[in-house]
């Protein structure tokens, strides 16, 4: 028997609740006083007020630092440089998913704690030991694996629920592929996003992620769309952020996030959320494993009924370019991407074919539905 190592990997405190961003200090200070925050513009001042309040309120200190829309590595070098001279000994992450990223990076070079309150759960990025680098262009450059993961997660669902439901729908879609993804890196003994084997833990984590997004995730978008917090909105953040990055991280990805990466060079689609992305790597996937007809049909349904785009024409592609989806399908086959993962072997014809096959699957029930 080939001798592997497996692994779980977590953060060490997740917190679910309300009201979170008023008592921040509560659960950071265990960890660190003085506090360099990395701000997303729109929340900068209320973040300042009540993070900052309650913060002073324990006896600490903290410096609040607009994110510059972007995690490339000129971005996350500044914050170092502004973090010195803060002097600072812990990092807060109050932001989007490339906020949030930027903030572990930054703690990680500087060897750091780092708390992350995210304020969209459009993305498993809060509870990973990973950073996605892009180049200032907005293509993707590179994965940062972190030694460990966030030293806290705040949910807020206060304020995940009354982000834009859009948000909201594409953090939906990003968990509907950790599954997928982590039984195919367990069915090929792949790599996991800590660079080891993919656990049985891992896939049942997934695996509850999916069958929570199938219990909860439509009556959790209904009640997002009018204002309101549900248990079932509870239980979808749950899965969007814990349930699908512990998932992810443990299980594994796939070709799913290996087509979102080649799709981040088409210059139409960089208005487009990564969960939206993802979803239709997704369907790609599911293609290239031939799934069975009533699982492709049930991601198909369950990624219509919250509103997710569903076609390359959904994502803003005005027209389609050969020549530029096959450069998307071989980036999604570049060497120590996550395509490795498939139990199978996958070339970049095999990559496009999928593409074009999926995109013409979900026009045609476009039309249906």
């Amino acid at each position: 028997m080939t001798k592997t190592v497996k692994s779980v990997t977590s953060p060490k405190k997740f917190i679910i609740g309300q009201d979170l961003l008023e008592k921040i200090y509560d659960y950071m200070k265990h960890f660190g006083d003085s506090a360099y925050v990395i701000c997303d513009e729109f929340i900068l001042e209320r973040a300042s007020k009540e993070a900052g309040q309650s913060i002073a309120a324990g006896g600490g200190k903290s410096v609040f630092e607009k994110f510059n829309y972007e995690c490339t590595k000129e971005e996350i070098q500044r914050h170092r440089d502004l973090l010195h001279k803060a002097g600072a000994n812990i990092v807060v992450g109050i932001g989007g998913g490339k906020t949030l990223d930027t903030a572990k990076a930054t703690a990680y070079y500087e060897k750091l704690p780092v708390v992350i309150f995210p304020t969209i759960a459009s993305t498993d990025a809060p509870c990973t030991a990973l950073a996605v680098i892009y180049k200032p262009d907005g293509s993707f450059d590179e994965y940062l694996f972190l030694p460990s993961n966030p030293d806290v997660v705040l949910a807020d669902t206060g304020i995940l629920a009354a982000a834009p439901a859009r948000f909201f729908a594409a953090g939906i879609g990003d968990a509907l592929a950790t599954y997928f993804e982590a039984r195919a890196c367990y069915r090929s003994v792949g790599d996991n996003l800590v660079l080891m084997k993919p656990s049985l833990t891992g896939l049942g984590i997934a695996k509850l992620c999916y069958d929570t997004l199938l219990e909860n995730a439509v009556q959790a978008k209904i009640a997002v769309d009018n204002g309101v917090v549900t248990k079932a909105v509870e239980n979808t953040i749950e899965a969007t952020i814990y349930l699908s990055g512990v998932g992810a991280e443990s299980g594994g990805l796939a070709a799913a996030h290996a087509i979102h990466n080649g799709m981040t060079a088409v210059k139409s689609l960089h208005h487009a959320q990564h969960g939206e992305k993802v979803t239709f790597g997704l369907l790609a996937q599911l293609v290239l494993e031939n799934a069975p007809h009533e699982e492709i049909e049930m991601v198909i349904s369950l990624v219509k009924q919250v509103g997710l785009p569903l076609t390359l024409q959904d994502l803003g592609v005005k027209k389609f370019v050969e020549e530029e989806w096959r450069q998307v399908a071989a980036d999604a086959c570049a060497e120590g991407d996550t395509m490795g993962n498939m139990p199978f072997p996958v070339t970049p014809d095999d990559v496009y074919n999928a593409i074009v096959a999926a995109n013409a699957l979900a026009e045609a029930y476009d039309e249906e539905m």
